[in-house]
């Protein structure tokens, strides 16, 4: 059977293509086709894992939101963090996300499309830490290696570009700021949105104005959240 190429835009492989050789990416490779050949369930299609870096080339990027594994019902993950299709319904963060943008930036969202491409077609990287889930278990693929890919990735934008904006919500995504330099680069943190804790803080955090300020500041397009 002929070895599946990894589709990426040239920018990202540039720095990454390394990396699909590591003994840690074979084995996650194996891991994804044994769970496939057995029927068990992953998300996202194995199509959309690398949505995220194939909606953001590398030298289109300007701000990063880190999430912490994709959504784990059926539908849901098409690989951007906190993103749902268009005809799915949004989950609870994402709900709060809207809710936080609308009263930051005084304008009108609509609740009923999670939809976050349009993001992601602007610069806005929407990176999930593990890339995949097996369905109704979250965090089950938190330790087969994707990490040490994501980590790397963090480490790429920050080094390679500049003027970046990270937005960090939770103590996860936070727990990544030791790959960035914060001395090149904007990082926004506040907990995070899930209803558990978004009233202990991310409600009134506003990252969108933060973020746009931020970006005109360096003469940088801003974001049309």
């Amino acid at each position: 059977m002929e070895k599946p190429t990894i589709q990426l835009p040239e920018t990202w492989l540039k720095h990454l293509k390394g990396e699909f050789d590591q003994d840690y990416m074979v084995n996650l490779k194996k891991k994804l086709l044994e769970l496939k050949q057995n029927k068990i369930v992953f998300y996202p299609p194995g199509r959309q894992i690398f949505n995220a870096f194939n909606l953001t080339p590398l030298n289109n990027v300007k701000v990063v939101i880190l999430g912490q594994d994709p959504y784990h019902g059926p539908g849901q993950a098409h690989g951007l963090s906190f993103s749902v299709p268009g005809n799915v319904k949004p989950p609870p963060s994402l709900i709060n996300i809207y809710k936080e943008l609308q009263d930051d930036l005084k304008k009108q969202v609509d609740f009923n499309n999670g939809n976050l491409e349009n993001w992601a077609k602007q610069g806005v990287f929407l990176l999930n830490t593990t890339l995949t889930v097996e369905r109704s278990k979250p965090l089950s693929h938190q330790k087969i290696g994707w990490d040490i890919f994501t980590n790397k990735v963090i480490s790429v934008i920050s080094n390679k570009l500049e003027n970046i904006v990270f937005i960090l919500w939770g103590s996860f995504a936070q727990s990544k700021k030791e790959y960035i330099d914060s001395s090149k680069h904007l990082i926004l943190t506040a907990p995070h949105p899930s209803p558990l804790s978004a009233h202990r803080g991310f409600f009134g955090s506003k990252p969108f104005s933060k973020t746009n300020a931020f970006l005109k500041s360096k003469q940088i397009d801003m974001v049309y959240w």
